[in-house]
């Protein structure tokens, strides 16, 4: 079961996992926020815990990227794509980062000039652009909003629709 973790300004951070958030729990450096009320956890020695579902850091951390833009990481990039190879008529997994327009032909590495590709795609598209190909995107490539790279793939836990924004709460599936 996963817990939400956010700064000490209550901004979402993170999804952790609920050994992690025990961890920080007993460390003192989380306080636990909302709990699962059907769920406890007991210890080899019989004490019995809430389960935690969001936890909150009692020193705020800073995170520079979310003032700006989001960097381009694979993992940014298979949240942001759905771990799809983007080509039009592929069912396969994306596992390799694409430049649309090749950075030898000039192409930038930014949210708008990549895409997750199946390694047989990204091969036979080597450094020719869509158009030469006549190939087309699944859906057109943009920066993503960091809260949704936040949860991934990730299923919302009904208690955490109070500590996210409206736009990813509505997103992402429900647990």
């Amino acid at each position: 079961m996963s817990v939400l973790l956010l700064n000490a300004t209550y901004e979402p951070l993170r999804i952790i996992s609920w050994q992690r958030a025990i961890c920080l729990w007993f460390d003192d450096r989380v306080d636990v926020l909302e709990v699962h009320h059907d769920r406890s956890l007991r210890s080899s020695g019989g004490e019995e815990f809430p389960h935690p579902v969001v936890v909150r850091l009692r020193n705020r951390v800073n995170v520079p990227f979310r003032r700006g833009e989001v960097p381009i990481t694979r993992r940014a990039l298979v949240a942001r794509d759905g771990g799809e190879c983007q080509k039009v008529g592929c069912s396969n997994r994306g596992t390799t980062i694409d430049h649309l327009v090749p950075r030898s032909r000039g192409g930038a590495h930014e949210w708008h000039n990549v895409a997750l590709m199946c390694t047989a795609h990204n091969n036979e598209k080597a450094d020719r652009t869509l158009e030469q190909l006549g190939w087309s995107l699944k859906k057109r490539p943009s920066v993503p909003d960091p809260h949704a790279l936040l949860l991934g793939r990730v299923s919302v836990h009904p208690l955490w629709a109070a500590w996210l924004p409206q736009h990813v709460v509505d997103r992402v599936p429900a647990a």
